[in-house]
């Protein structure tokens, strides 16, 4: 089994999942535009839950960074008013910095990256697309 987080963006599917390759390290494998998808009488897309998708919106987007998965797409915020974090867990203090300080840039920083007591380092923020992130280094157990 794995669990794999879904992200569900706004109209910036694309950008956000090619930023999030860059800054750990993988890469885009997969993606599928609205304009991509054959037409489907079942599939109403008019007005879906106050989301009209475009045709250059992403409908699917799969990043792989090593044995991790992230897939994405544009669409209407999720029901239920749920917050996701992502939490991605590194080997050496220096990912942890170089991944805190690119997914901080144009975001918030909500707890700065620093050394915890079940961490080398640990950090909290949101980045430029308002996505909830913690960042983990941890010491050996």
């Amino acid at each position: 089994m794995k669990l794999i987080p879904f992200l569900s963006f706004a109209g910036n599917t694309h950008e956000a999942m090619a930023f999030y390759a860059k800054v750990l390290g993988g890469k885009v494998v997969s993606e599928m535009k609205f304009s991509d998808m054959p037409p489907s009488p079942d599939m109403e897309m008019e007005g879906c839950g106050g989301f009209t998708p475009e045709p250059h919106h992403v409908a699917h987007c799969q990043m792989e960074a090593g044995d991790a998965v992230l897939m994405a797409a544009d669409g209407p915020p999720m029901e239920g008013g749920g917050t996701t974090t992502l939490n991605i867990d590194v080997e050496t203090v220096e990912d942890a910095e170089r991944i805190f300080a690119a997914l901080a840039e144009g975001g918030q920083v909500q707890m700065p990256l620093a050394e915890t007591f079940w961490a080398k380092r640990w950090g909290m923020l949101l980045d430029r697309y308002g996505k909830p992130w913690m960042v983990n280094c941890m010491k050996p157990m």
